[in-house]
């Protein structure tokens, strides 16, 4: 695997397929190879989450076989589909979040269904996506079948922080590659902090910071229509809203005002489970 690779978590469930198909995607416009993975985890205090029936006390060879002829005609699939864009695939044991995170550390973007089977049981309401979205090293992401393949602009969320930042480049090299519009949206804190507090002078001051920061990074790709939009209220719910006629939602690693806690607080875990569209969480290497 190599820093360029595009990594996909692969269980054989539809929602898995979509995350591959839409990695395809990717892979095609950006010329970059696909790296699918299947996480084995054989036994957890739960039972038996490998495919067909459980096979005891210790999973034998024939169940190996059945999954590593899985990725097998899973990858052979995707090539024949995307003639241009090399895959392969391989079957790796462990637990999922544990070996996705390492694994990252090798990969230019990890690409994940929002929920699945197998070694994936559970993602979308339990810890795994969060997990690796939280520690991966490289950009994550989360693909549900709804709005998948949705045409709409790509949407970024933004404050002031380093993590921000990092965000709306990777959401302008996105857009440009799609050749789709971006909308770049700051969340501001309530207004009447303050009695002095001047509502319209404060989003002036926020659209015109924004402004700069995507002049700063639209150097490198002039065509990219943006708008931006500065907006008082809750960034968890403006953001899901804002993510129901996007393509692609973009959000830093991490945050601070108006998006502060957006990795592992409330407003991260609303928008990998609610948001319209697949969500990418962009951190550097």
């Amino acid at each position: 695997m190599t820093s360029t690779e595009i990594l996909v978590g692969y269980d054989g469930s539809a929602d898995a397929a979509v995350a591959l198909d839409w990695a395809l995607d990717e892979a095609e416009r950006s010329a970059r190879p696909v790296h699918l993975a299947y996480v084995f985890e054989w036994l957890t205090v739960a039972g038996w989450i490998g495919p067909g029936p459980a096979p005891g006390v210790w999973p034998d060879q024939t169940a190996r076989r059945q999954v590593e002829e899985l990725v097998r005609e899973a990858t052979a699939d995707a090539a024949a589909a995307r003639p241009t864009v090399t895959v392969h695939g391989e079957v790796h044991d462990g637990p999922p979040a544990l070996v996705l995170q390492e694994r990252s550390a090798r990969a230019g973007l990890l690409v994940l269904a929002s929920r699945g089977h197998g070694g994936f049981t559970g993602l979308l309401t339990g810890s795994t996506v969060l997990a690796v979205t939280a520690h991966a090293h490289c950009p994550v992401v989360v693909v549900r079948e709804a709005g998948a393949g949705a045409v709409g602009p790509v949407v970024v969320g933004v404050d002031e922080s380093e993590p921000s930042r990092v965000a709306l480049r990777f959401a302008v090299e996105h857009a440009a590659r799609r050749e789709a519009p971006l909308r770049v949206v700051r969340v501001s804190e309530p207004p009447g902090r303050a009695p002095d507090h001047d509502v319209e002078v404060e989003a002036a001051r926020e659209r015109a910071a924004v402004r700069d920061a995507v002049a700063r990074c639209r150097e490198d790709f002039p065509d990219v229509a943006v708008t931006v939009d500065v907006t008082p209220g809750n960034p968890a719910a403006v953001l899901v809203e804002a993510s129901r006629d996007a393509q692609l939602m973009v959000v830093g690693s991490r945050g601070r005002g108006g998006l502060r806690g957006m990795l592992l607080g409330s407003v991260s875990q609303q928008l990998l489970q609610h948001a319209h569209c697949p969500v990418a969480v962009a951190r550097e290497r």
